[in-house]
């Protein structure tokens, strides 16, 4: 049997192993709290960071867009997703405000070409389909307008084609990226900066979202066929429009008045067979393109 002294022997050491083990936890929970600790500061340290790179290059955007006394109306590449990730373009759900009270107040810039201002107030969304045709020097462009969803659209659009506005002027852009494939016309300037004097608000897909919805900022699949507006922000419309010959991702920010019929098609896509002007990805097109008129049929 042991004695009492040994037992507290005993003991005592049974302690000093207890409080040894208790302080190699401690101090690997400490280091476990360090190393923790010191990713998020590298986290926070690299968060910042980014938003400084981020504030400066938002800084510099907006020195230069203030520079600048013309504003380009085009359709901004987004990064693509990935093929089925995108939605498609919303359902159109007609409203009582269609078509109701179209209006085309003046723009900053004065008109790339003399012309009038369609009609104001309500304008008839029927029939629903208007058909007019596009003949280009590479081909002619069949065009199904969609005056039912967009019928302020198709009103500057039908205006400006019976002033002849479109008459003799060039498509300016073209582009070939992954994410965005459309030819962009409209502009007697042939530089994206000109416009008829005024402009007008968005309609269909914009007029599908609540205001300041965040998804109304979020990409969408423009399909092959679509024809859309450009603009250089919201409410700018103006005369420039684009054609969409393969499916493109971009925000719901761009009206979409009507489709591109087959021959349509079958004419962009010798037009982008032949790419842009440099071997680039958005330019002008290789192949000069020409709109020769545009009349509703």
């Amino acid at each position: 049997m042991p004695t009492n002294e040994q037992r507290r022997a005993n003991a005592k050491r049974k302690l000093e192993r207890q409080l040894e083990r208790r302080a190699k936890q401690a101090k690997t929970r400490r280091m476990v709290l360090i190393a923790a600790a010191s990713i998020v500061a590298v986290a926070v340290i690299a968060a910042v960071a980014i938003t400084i790179v981020n504030t400066k290059h938002d800084d510099h955007k907006s020195n230069t867009a203030a520079s600048t006394t013309t504003s380009r109306s085009s359709p901004e590449t987004t990064a693509p997703g990935q093929p089925g990730q995108v939605p498609p373009l919303p359902p159109f759900k007609p409203s009582a405000n269609v078509g109701a009270n179209c209006q085309y107040p003046a723009s900053p810039e004065p008109a790339a070409k003399p012309v009038k201002p369609p009609r104001t107030g309500k304008v008839p969304t029927d029939p629903a389909q208007v058909s007019a045709s596009m003949v280009t020097n590479q081909g002619h462009i069949g065009l199904m307008l969609a005056n039912n969803e967009s019928p302020c659209t198709v009103n500057s659009f039908a205006s400006l084609a019976g002033q002849k506005y479109f008459d003799n002027t060039k498509c300016h852009r073209l582009t070939t990226s992954q994410g965005l494939g459309v030819l962009q016309c409209g502009d007697p300037k042939g530089d994206g900066t000109g416009g008829p004097g005024y402009q007008f608000a968005n309609e269909y897909p914009t007029d599908q979202f609540p205001p300041n919805d965040p998804k109304a900022q979020e990409p969408v699949v423009y399909p092959r066929g679509t024809l859309a507006m450009a603009n250089a922000g919201p409410g700018t419309n103006g005369s420039q429009f684009f054609l969409v010959y393969k499916d493109s991702q971009l925000p719901p920010q761009y009206t979409v008045f009507g489709t591109i019929q087959a021959d349509g098609l079958a004419t962009l896509d010798k037009i982008a067979k032949a790419g842009v002007a440099g071997g680039g990805e958005d330019g002008a097109p290789a192949t000069e393109v020409t709109i020769t008129s545009v009349a509703l049929d």
